[in-house]
């Protein structure tokens, strides 16, 4: 469920329109995004950007995986080609 607040930063299928300018909103918008990963599972760097691009609409993924990564949702192996959700 999307909060009332950020409705406008999302579409009906709940995927993301644009990038917040404020930092608070780009957080809460970061936490929505990481509960579309499923906790335990690891993924390769090529499933991550397909479902970041399923679930935003300004072709920007690696923005959004880096950001997630940077704000401690997702982890990484060191090289890269594994990432996980952090709960």
């Amino acid at each position: 469920m999307i909060p009332t607040e950020l409705r406008g930063y999302f579409d009906p299928e709940g995927r993301l329109l644009l990038w917040p300018s404020k930092a608070e909103k780009r957080t809460s918008v970061l936490s929505i995004l990481a509960t579309r990963f499923s906790p335990g599972r690891e993924y390769t760097e090529r499933e991550i950007n397909a479902l970041l691009k399923a679930n935003h609409l300004f072709d920007d993924h690696a923005l959004l995986r880096r950001e997630l990564f940077e704000a401690g949702l997702l982890a990484r192996t060191p090289d890269g080609s594994r990432y996980w959700r952090v709960d």
